[in-house]
């Protein structure tokens, strides 16, 4: 009975980065008929011995991505007592960037799809933040981890972006007398919400400014100081109906504001 080639690809975490390999290399030999067979989460020494067994079936080879070091010793022990090919994928490239660069290797098994987590948990997050920025969809509110509520130019939209690089979704909605707040803003936990107040002065200085930028006259109702102390007071009613924290960002960075909304999800949330 003539037995199939196989490769065993062994890895203490998932397995992808060595069968994908082995994929690549089986190409290369008139389009790769061997069978891959993968044996993720290998955490101990009876998991390599089942597959030692199964290689000595042969005609096998083992491939494997394994960073704990008496794990990976182990296999290189047994492997080659039974005379079997076991290929380690890391090593090599460990060793380099140990000698190159005088780095000491974590030998954690993983934390290659904790960074990918990680990546697309921002991406998420950041698409959230645009998708429901400035209050254009309401449906956000009720979706999201941080609901961030305000007059024009408390910097809304900056602090919803940069959370979303610290992975939570943001939504933000403007508070302006003449709209009625979204009632969604009513029936979420106060600690989801942050209000966002500033004093009068900073946020004329601001307006001005912005209208500067856009070519307007300074003196527009927009940068009034009858107009800013309307909306100013109509923010805070809806800041106290929610119930929600409020913070003032007067001459504050985004980052620093970032700082104490991130402290008070701490004590809010126990996070």
């Amino acid at each position: 009975m003539v037995h199939k080639e196989v490769v065993y690809v062994v890895s203490d975490s998932v397995g992808e980065t060595a069968e994908f390999v082995v994929k690549a290399v089986a190409t290369q030999f008139n389009g790769g008929q061997v069978e891959i067979r993968r044996n993720s989460y290998v955490d101990d020494f009876e998991d390599i011995e089942d597959m030692i067994l199964l290689a000595k079936k042969g005609p096998a080879i083992i491939a494997y991505t394994i960073v704990v070091p008496a794990l990976k010793n182990y296999l290189d022990y047994r492997a080659e007592e039974e005379g079997i090919l076991a290929v380690d994928l890391l090593s090599p490239l460990m060793n380099a960037f140990e000698t190159s660069f005088h780095k000491q290797p974590h030998h954690r098994p993983g934390l290659m799809r904790k960074l990918d987590e990680e990546y697309f948990r921002k991406i998420e997050a950041i698409e959230f933040a645009v998708k429901y920025d400035d209050g254009r969809d309401p449906r956000g509110i009720t979706k999201a981890d941080i609901v961030l509520i305000g007059v024009s130019r408390t910097s809304k939209t900056p602090l919803s972006m940069y959370l979303a690089h610290k992975r939570f979704k943001v939504a933000n909605v403007p508070l302006v007398p003449e709209v009625a707040p979204p009632e969604e803003l009513f029936n979420i936990p106060r600690k989801n919400c942050i209000g966002l107040i500033i004093s009068p002065d900073k946020l004329n200085e601001i307006r001005k400014e912005r209208l500067k930028a856009m070519g307007l006259a300074s003196q527009a109702n927009y940068a009034s100081f009858k107009r800013i102390l309307e909306e100013l007071d109509h923010a805070e009613k809806v800041m106290k109906r929610v119930g929600c924290p409020v913070i003032d960002v007067s001459n504050k960075a985004v980052e620093e504001t970032a700082g104490l909304i991130l402290d008070v999800l701490k004590k809010e949330r126990g996070l």
